[in-house]
């Protein structure tokens, strides 16, 4: 079973189907919370049944040769900027902007996905601004501030308000030049020379990963992206911006 609704009913969707005796699939975010997948991890585990928690950037084509090429490099800063025009991408759906849509960060968990992927090291959030419409429950925009236990820098901006281009990029700072991810993950660049890109494939990876899993009924269930959000919200300073109007 694979379950692609909004977040906020996935967990009773994600128990009924693992008592069945279903393998399951949780497109992101796993969950409205983090710790309310714990059950459903036991839930699994007991039934010897796969759980999924998917993050679909981390098989952008140019993901894993980010990874690849940073883990022989020293990181000086990495800057995140994820910025789309939500009336395009998510016309019509007042779900993200109730408790547990997750607003801004529905895509800009995206972008932690992947960071968390390629940085040698987890990095955790110590700031943040939350920019709250006056008519919703969850932000329309984001600026994070995290690090790592060496102090790396990293910053993250957020946005659903871009018109014209979109940018899904990440560009981080080395001892060896500047690695650019860009459309998403699908191309890296190195000092302007791309490196790495492909067309989408990402939903193929997934899908090719949970028919693994469930071969065994092994799970795979990383919430790292998730409690960097939720550490977002417990950390933000909150404003309130104009209404929003689909």
């Amino acid at each position: 079973v694979s379950l692609c609704t909004p977040p906020q009913v996935r967990r009773a969707q994600a128990a009924a189907a693992l008592a069945a005796g279903k393998h399951v699939m949780l497109e992101k975010p796993p969950g409205t919370g983090v710790a309310e997948l714990d059950p459903l991890i036991a839930m699994a585990a007991e039934a010897k049944r796969t759980l999924f928690a998917t993050w679909h950037s981390r098989y952008a084509p140019a993901v894993e040769p980010a990874r690849a090429w940073l883990r022989a490099r020293r990181i000086t800063s990495v800057h995140i900027s994820w910025k789309e025009d939500v009336r395009v991408w998510h016309p019509g759906q007042g779900w993200i902007w109730e408790p547990g849509g997750l607003g801004v960060f529905d895509p800009g968990i995206n972008a932690l996905s992947i960071v968390t992927r390629i940085l040698p090291k987890p990095v955790f959030v110590t700031a943040a601004e939350l920019a709250f419409p006056s008519n919703c429950q969850a932000p329309i925009a984001a600026n994070l501030t995290l690090t790592d236990i060496e102090g790396l820098p990293v910053t993250a901006e957020l946005d659903f308000r871009q018109t014209g281009p979109q940018s899904w990029d990440i560009v981080v700072d080395t001892d060896q030049g500047r690695m650019t991810l860009s459309s998403g993950g699908a191309r890296m660049a190195v000092d302007g020379e791309v490196l790495a890109e492909a067309p989408d494939a990402e939903y193929r990876g997934l899908y090719r990963r949970f028919v693994e899993l469930t071969a065994t009924g092994a799970s795979d269930v990383d919430l790292t992206p998730l409690r960097l959000v939720a550490d977002a919200f417990l950390l933000g300073k909150r404003t309130i911006v104009e209404p929003f109007v689909d």
